[in-house]
């Protein structure tokens, strides 16, 4: 593609255009990649359709200020963004261990941007442009927007904006914020007046009460939350109370002779500002710059995905989500969604295949319940877990009549869905249609879905759903496709080391993996995120929702012991899995009868250990060789589905909104977004 298409990227660019000048620097700590799921397109494009000439400086060297120099000072503002996801979990793992590979840098280079780059490209701009406005935004900032506690550091930190210098923080989705940000800064306004906006964070050293007509909260201050673990779980119910687009507050917190200011979240964008944003000129393809450099990994993920919805009332405590996009769910039209795939269909690189129509929930369209758009959110209440709210509309009648327009576009073979499918919402609606065009049409193989525990007291804190639901789920799911004569698998998500879980609860999650001959590919160590419930619990050793003491596995060798009992048939965990039935006093699960998790001797070998997992092939749960529940080992078949082939082996999968960075060959790795 021509450098036309995109934002202009250096001095070259502008005089192509006729530019001797521009208006905001967006700078982002991701490649340039100009599509709908990157927030520095969808930003810098709004920005432009506004009227104000914009550039992107993507990736800079953050040694000196010489490259925020080199396309010369914008006239109104900078505005940075950490990229798609959060910048440490891109960089290491649950286990602080540095990554190889980062699919959002060109040839999946590793050491492009630093730790923390939002706090790192601010300073470089003001640096750059002494007294030029610098606005900080994306999700880094939003997670980060309060006194938090740091899992790469093990300590607190006080807001990014004190640590940015910078002079506004926008959180959440951001284009109705930055939008009036950038049209008071074009008209004169001085931004240290640009206070009253919603969805965004200011520093003042004394708060004017109630800017928006309700009285502004206190919460402890950050001293405080250093100094109180206590105080850092009342901080952070307060946080999650007040982030409502409805009711929400300011809130107000101290930090030294200054105090953080966090007016209301912003209200989400309506149906028809939600279409209008992905009506935006994007290129959708990656820089040209980046040809050379092996191009951009991240755009597999998305290239022939459709976003369709924004917001999740899901509520795991241990998901992002909530605190950036908001449980209020919005969703483009059917008509914006279309035009989107019809797009596809002109790109030479289209083969038939829609990857996603979906979005953080992908079977949410609409809010939780009526009573939500008049009252907001209901306080420190789940609209699905443990059980569904009595008010929760259950419908799927729209996405079911949206999925179905996608199919007739002329060009698409199959639509596939690929973000997170919530089966218990699936299943409070008793019209099973959904369930049942979701086996025939839109899985392409396997469906991943996530129960992540089978121990009630363990989801209780994950706010997940109990295990019953999963298991009825499962069940329904191996009905449908042994009607529909299909080979599909159900692979389930499982989660190791929440908050909450002690050994004996990893031991009964075993017991229940060895009892319906699951192995399971992938485990995730839970990942102490900033800002989430689950990382209160995790630092405090408190549920913040009760303020009750909550039993914390911290240690690394206490997590490798429940990652290994989930995996108890690799023989490379032998040692851990016996030490860990030992400690829980389950030696009756050391043994030679079925229901034993291993051998009373390690086996000498790679080829005896095996021998063991042999025995006892991956099968669907109570019916062997029947389809429908566990996922085929590897060379078994996979991805037969009546009504056309799918996506080639290591096809792209749907994006990740929320934090898990992909892996280098466009698989996704890193943590999990709850489901």
């Amino acid at each position: 593609m021509d450098t036309l298409d995109f934002l202009p990227v250096s001095q070259e660019d502008m005089h192509q255009r006729g530019w001797w000048y521009y208006d905001f620097l967006v700078v982002t700590a991701d490649a340039y990649v100009d599509h709908p799921s990157f927030g520095t397109a969808i930003i810098a494009r709004c920005l432009e359709a506004d009227g104000h000439r914009v550039a992107v400086l993507a990736q800079p060297d953050w040694h000196s200020a010489e490259a925020f120099l080199a396309m010369g000072k914008p006239r109104y503002g900078v505005l940075i963004g950490g990229g798609n996801i959060d910048s440490m979990v891109a960089h290491y793992t649950a286990a602080r261990k540095r990554r190889s590979a980062d699919a959002y840098s060109p040839g999946n280079r590793m050491g492009l941007r630093p730790d923390r780059p939002t706090i790192v490209y601010a300073n470089r701009a003001r640096e750059a442009f002494p007294g030029t406005p610098v606005v900080i935004g994306g999700l880094e900032a939003s997670l980060r927007r309060f006194a938090h506690y740091d899992y790469w550091d093990d300590s607190v930190r006080r807001s990014i904006l004190f640590d940015a210098g910078a002079d506004l923080l926008v959180y959440g989705m951001g284009e109705r914020a930055t939008r009036e940000i950038a049209r008071r800064l074009a008209g004169g306004e001085r931004v240290e007046a640009i206070t009253d906006v919603r969805g965004t964070a200011y520093a003042a050293r004394d708060p004017a009460p109630g800017p928006h007509g309700l009285p502004a909260v206190p919460v402890p201050s950050y001293e405080a939350v250093c100094a109180s673990k206590r105080d850092y779980a009342l901080a952070t119910r307060t946080e999650y109370e007040e982030h409502d687009a409805v009711r929400g507050r300011t809130i107000l917190q101290p930090h030294g002779e200054r105090t953080l200011v966090v007016n209301p979240p912003a209200l989400p964008l309506r149906q028809e500002e939600l279409d209008w944003v992905y009506a935006l000129p994007y290129a959708r393809e990656v820089h040209p710059m980046y040809e050379a450099l092996g191009g951009v990994a991240a755009i597999e993920e998305v290239r022939f995905s459709v976003t369709h919805n924004r917001g999740c009332f899901g509520g795991c405590n241990f998901c992002s989500l909530a605190f950036h996009q908001g449980r209020m769910i919005t969703s483009r039209s059917h008509e914006s969604v279309v035009r989107e795939v019809e797009i596809f269909t002109r790109d030479p690189k289209f083969k038939g295949y829609v990857h996603d129509v979906g979005g953080p929930s992908a079977n949410f369209r609409h809010p939780s319940c009526k009573s939500q758009l008049k009252n907001g959110m209901c306080k420190n209440r789940s609209c699905l877990a443990p059980t569904p709210c009595k008010n929760l509309d259950p419908s799927h009648a729209d996405y079911l009549a949206l999925l179905r327009k996608v199919r007739a576009v002329p060009g698409v073979k199959k639509v596939f869905i690929r973000s997170g499918i919530r089966y218990d919402y699936m299943l409070s609606e008793k019209n099973g249609e959904f369930f049942s065009q979701l086996v025939k049409h839109h899985v392409s193989g396997q469906l991943k879905v996530a129960p992540e525990h089978c121990s009630a007291r363990v989801l209780d804190y994950m706010g997940k759903p109990h295990f019953d639901v999963y298991e009825r789920f499962r069940d329904k799911y191996q009905r449908l496709n042994q009607r529909y004569g299909l080979e599909q698998y159900l692979v389930p998500y499982l989660m190791s080391s929440h908050p909450g879980c002690t050994l004996t609860d990893a031991v009964e999650l075993a017991v229940f993996l060895n009892r319906t001959g699951r192995q399971p590919e992938q485990v995730q160590d839970f990942y102490p995120t900033p800002s989430t419930i689950s990382t209160c619990m995790y630092y405090t050793g408190l549920d913040p929702l009760t303020m009750e003491p909550i039993y914390v596995p911290k240690s690394a060798h206490e997590k490798a012991l429940q990652r290994a009992l989930i995996q108890y048939r690799n023989p490379a965990n032998y040692d851990l899995v016996r030490e860990a039935l030992v400690k829980a006093h389950r030696t009756d699960l050391i043994g030679w009868t079925d229901q034993c998790l291993i051998r009373p001797k390690r086996p000498k070998d790679r080829a005896e250990g095996e021998g063991r997992t042999s025995e006892r092939p991956s099968r669907p749960s109570g019916k062997p060789g029947k389809p429908g529940t566990a996922a085929p080992r590897q060379g078994g078949k996979a991805g037969k589905s009546r009504g056309g082939s799918v996506p080639k082996k290591g096809a792209p999968k749907a994006p990740q909104r929320t934090g898990r960075p992909p892996k280098a060959n466009g698989r996704k790795g890193g943590i999990r977004k709850g489901r």
